[in-house]
């Protein structure tokens, strides 16, 4: 755990997420990328953060995820971790830092938890990561799976597009949570999967699963925070839910600021220092 993370004892452990399956409660979960953002998610109830590689889309400007390296995403999640106390802190591991070798993703995992400060990573894959998996588990390191839409492989999949429809793709899928479960990765996310399938994946696995665009049937929901908070008026998929519009009153408060800077109305007396 980074030095400067406070995580205090009372924070959402593993054995949380896996008793709120069993008990058939629903589990939020968010991405986060910085520390204010942070504090803001602590005092909101939310159960899970994830600090993801859609840092690379969201905060670095990137088009895609595929850029994104592990200095970025330990920089990243430690400053989440330095301010996040109760929710479950995962960080993503970034396009081939933990495909090539065993060893390889060991070493990675291992920087997210030692410097970054999280309490798990995240994987892309199923099948072909089961080694990688099973090793970082057995290594101490909670692993979360990730299932449908990968992103690290979106040139593959041909774009961002609907996974799993068809009985062949659906088969595949469930075989593939059915191997990171038991491989040992204690929850699953599927993006971007029919609302039908994603339910019988859930059904299928012990291990709870965390939707994005995957329907209701889920053992959670997740979210990229400024999606939610709707921070790009252009951005509205189909799965998207934008809970405020805060893109406008940002940049509403961004024109009054300018306005007043050139009309001489700020800074006033109130807010100078006479003497």
């Amino acid at each position: 755990m980074s030095k400067d993370s406070g995580r205090r004892s009372g924070a959402i452990s593993v054995a949380d997420i896996s008793r709120r399956k069993t008990a058939g409660k629903k589990l939020s979960m968010v991405t986060c990328y910085d520390a204010a953002f942070a504090r803001l998610v602590e005092d909101s109830g939310i159960d899970m953060v994830l600090v993801g590689d859609s840092l690379g889309n969201v905060v670095l400007g990137y088009g895609d995820t595929l850029p994104v390296t592990m200095d970025d995403m330990v920089h990243h999640t430690a400053a989440v971790a330095r301010v996040l106390r109760t929710p479950f802190l995962t960080a993503d591991m970034p396009f081939m830092s933990y495909k090539i070798s065993v060893e390889q993703a060991l070493t990675n995992a291992a920087r997210l938890i030692q410097e970054g400060g999280a309490m798990a990573v995240k994987v892309e894959g199923g099948e072909e990561i089961g080694a990688q998996v099973a090793a970082i588990t057995a290594a101490g390191i909670p692993v979360m799976g990730h299932l449908g839409l990968t992103p690290q492989s979106v040139h593959a999949l041909g774009g961002y597009k609907v996974q799993g429809r068809g009985d062949a793709a659906e088969r595949r899928l469930l075989d593939a949570a059915k191997a990171l479960e038991q491989a040992g990765a204690f929850a699953i996310v599927l993006e971007l999967v029919p609302a039908p399938l994603a339910a019988k994946v859930t059904a299928a696995v012990a291990v709870p699963t965390i939707g994005i665009g995957a329907g209701p049937a889920c053992d959670g929901q997740v979210l990229v925070l400024q999606d939610l908070l709707g921070f790009d008026k252009d951005f509205s998929p189909k799965f998207l839910k934008k809970y405020a519009n805060l893109g406008d009153t940002i940049v509403q408060a961004l024109r009054s600021y300018d306005a007043d800077v050139k009309a001489m109305a700020f800074p006033s007396a109130e807010q100078s220092f006479n003497e």
